[in-house]
């Protein structure tokens, strides 16, 4: 992950455009959830039922490593969702780029 999409997604946690946790759930449901990241050391039962969402539901998913994923995040949270579609957009191109 470049240091760059890092900063957006810490960038949208500030301003409070993202979801975490069972809300993530719902975001993705009613479509306020614009991209979803998730960590590597998330549960199976958790990774399987965002897969499985996110295809359903058409929302972009990416993965990031256990280490990257706990220094953007100071909450114990495992997955995320950014509800900003500029913010998730940047995140996306950065992540590709």
């Amino acid at each position: 992950m470049t240091s760059k999409a890092a900063a957006k997604i810490q960038m949208a946690m500030r301003a409070r455009a993202c979801v975490m946790g069972d809300a993530l759930i719902r975001a993705i449901q009613n479509g306020s959830a614009k991209l979803v990241v998730y960590s590597s050391a998330c549960g199976a039962n958790r990774t399987k039922k965002l897969k499985d969402k996110c295809t359903y539901y058409d929302v972009p998913l990416l993965e990031m490593g256990a280490e990257e994923f706990s220094c953007i995040s100071n909450r114990a949270a495992m997955s995320l969702g950014i509800t900003d579609q500029n913010l998730a957009s940047g995140i996306m191109k950065d992540m590709k780029g």
